[in-house]
């Protein structure tokens, strides 16, 4: 038996032993742990890949720009692209699982950029952070998509925004556009959200948003009006700027009031229609319970005249023109203008008044049989325009009260400057119609006969003789006493004389055709009536000498009668 070996001196024999689990391995472990978690984490909050289209990718980059909504984070751009057809760009979207809810046909997204419009500046924020895709989800209930359009431009209300939307009808926009402001009393309450122009002869279609609480104010009897722009009137109180608001006179605005004792009935529901009108006072004529429509006739200018002129009684405006237009009459081959306007008795005079008012034909009839007439008058000379005065003209020809439909015809009387242009018009016809030219020749008919008969031969004559013969009885005068026999001869014979030279100088002047009341002829009757009378002195002179010739020496004595 063999003993057992022992091994040599020196010799250590190894042990073997198992290790413990060292702490470094910690670290691997924990890295492919974590690793693991962001994997697991990433899968489960991983969303769905849409697909989004734009015009343009302004402001969007690929694995930098976000999807956001009220400012969290819901995706994540991944890829920008262009289309095949080159029209707009492709934009590929990793949604997280928290935007995937929200993924419907109702939601809209669009790029949020700085913007300035002339209503707003908005975006001003992404000027630091950078440009974001904003995501509105919309009404709930949609169907699941996963392919979007996106706006070119915000819209103008969020779907989570409480308020009411209306439809509001307009002949013109004017300057409104997406994101003009909606006003009541001066406060803004909404917006502008679109509008449809429709067909060619259509009305465009407005739609407008309306927040909370101010929807509530929004009845059936609401009246909307335009109010973009300057507004500048001229009236009989001056000139008159308004303006809403300096955003209105940029971006265009609508206002809409209530009538006061509309205040109790239910607010309009959503998507109601209004017209809207194109100033706050065609908006406050529609506004009153009572428009009586009559017409009047006009045969002169209307210039200045037009839709929305006033119509006032007494100075107060109690109604509008709502048509002004040119009606020829082909039977007749005259043309006159057709002014159709409106009266409010709610203007001037309270519900209960205007309650009480029997038929208004029957007070228009008694008001026209006491001249009542339509009158054109200008409100305002600087700018030409004109208004409607319902007043009493002084002995107005008699009239009565006609018919169009349900409209009555009121007589009207040309009034203001145009009695003027019509009474310089008539003295014109008449000075037109008095005959210048003949008056003319025949003047100067007359002023060559006179001529003549004054430089005439007999006429030179006959004064010569006249003034020979006064000469003569001057020449007795200052010799009577120088006899009596010779005096006594020549008297008869002067007055013969004397009496041969009036005659003839009547004659001469009766053929020479002269002007019976000329200065001339006045002037020459005169003459001759003295003539005359010297001559019938001077016969009375020879009479008295021959029956008491004692009188050149003794005087005339004191006859019967004489004392």
């Amino acid at each position: 038996m063999t003993e057992p070996s022992h091994p040599p001196e020196g010799f250590v024999q190894a042990v073997i032993r198992r290790r413990r689990f060292a702490p470094i391995w910690l670290v691997p472990i924990v890295a492919a742990s974590i690793s693991v978690y962001l994997a697991v984490a990433y899968l489960a909050d991983r969303g769905p890949l849409i697909t989004i289209t734009f015009k343009s990718a302004d402001g969007i980059t690929a694995q930098q720009t976000e999807v956001k909504h009220k400012a969290v984070s819901l995706g994540l751009v991944e890829d920008v692209r262009l289309s095949k057809d080159m029209t707009h760009v492709v934009v590929h979207v990793r949604m997280n699982r928290q935007g995937a809810a929200i993924l419907t046909d109702h939601a809209h997204f669009w790029v949020v950029r700085p913007r300035l419009t002339p209503g707003s500046i908005s975006g001003l924020e992404t000027l630091v952070s950078g440009a974001y895709i904003e995501v509105d989800p919309g009404d709930a209930g949609g169907a699941l998509v996963n392919s979007f359009t996106g706006l070119e431009d915000p819209p103008g209300v969020r779907s989570d925004e409480p308020g009411t939307t209306f439809v509001l009808n307009a002949a013109r926009l004017g300057s409104l556009g997406p994101g003009a402001p909606v006003f009541f009393r001066d406060v803004t309450v909404g917006e502008v959200l679109s509008y449809d122009l429709g067909e060619t002869m259509a009305l465009a279609k407005i739609k407008v948003f309306v927040r909370q609480p101010y929807d509530r104010f929004v009845h059936e009897n609401t009246h909307f009006w335009n109010t973009s722009g300057l507004s500048v009137s001229f009236g009989s109180q001056g000139i008159h700027f308004e303006l809403e608001s300096l955003q209105a006179l940029l971006s265009g605005g609508v206002a809409f009031e209530t009538p006061r004792n509309m205040g109790d009935e239910r607010p309009a529901p959503a998507n109601a229609v209004f017209h809207l009108y194109d100033t706050a006072a065609d908006a406050d004529a529609a506004g009153f319970a009572r428009n009586i429509p009559f017409v009047t006739y006009f045969t002169s200018s209307v210039s200045g005249l037009g839709r929305g002129s006033a119509v006032a009684v007494f100075g107060l405006q109690i109604g509008t023109v709502t048509d002004v237009r040119l009606i020829m009459d082909p039977t007749l081959g005259r043309m006159r203008a057709r002014v159709a306007f409106d009266l409010q008795p709610e203007r001037v005079f309270s519900e209960d008044e205007v309650r009480r008012q029997p038929d208004p034909a029957h007070v228009t009839a008694a008001l026209v049989r006491n001249g009542m007439r339509a009158v054109l008058e200008s409100s305002n000379f600087i700018t030409g325009q004109k208004a409607i005065s319902l007043q009493y003209v002084p002995a107005a020809a008699p009239a009565s009260v006609g018919y169009e439909g349900d409209a009555l015809v009121l007589p009207s009387q040309a009034g203001g400057l145009d009695n003027v242009t019509t009474a310089i018009s008539d003295i014109a016809s008449k000075l037109d119609a008095i005959p210048f030219d003949e008056i003319g020749r025949s003047l100067a008919n007359t002023l060559h006969g006179a001529d003549r008969t004054i430089n005439g031969p007999d006429l030179q004559a006959a004064i010569h003789d006249l003034a020979g013969t006064l000469a003569a009885i001057h020449e007795l005068a200052q010799h009577a006493n120088q006899g009596l026999a010779p005096v006594m001869r020549k008297l008869p014979h002067l007055s013969d004389e004397l009496q041969q030279s009036v005659e003839r100088a009547n004659a001469i002047l009766g053929e020479g055709g002269y002007g019976a009341n000329s200065d001339f002829q006045r002037d020459m009757a005169r003459l001759l009536d003295e003539a005359g009378e010297a001559a019938r002195s001077v016969r009375l002179l020879t009479d008295y000498l021959e029956r008491h010739p004692e009188a050149l020496i003794k005087g005339r004595g004191k006859g019967v009668g004489e004392r």
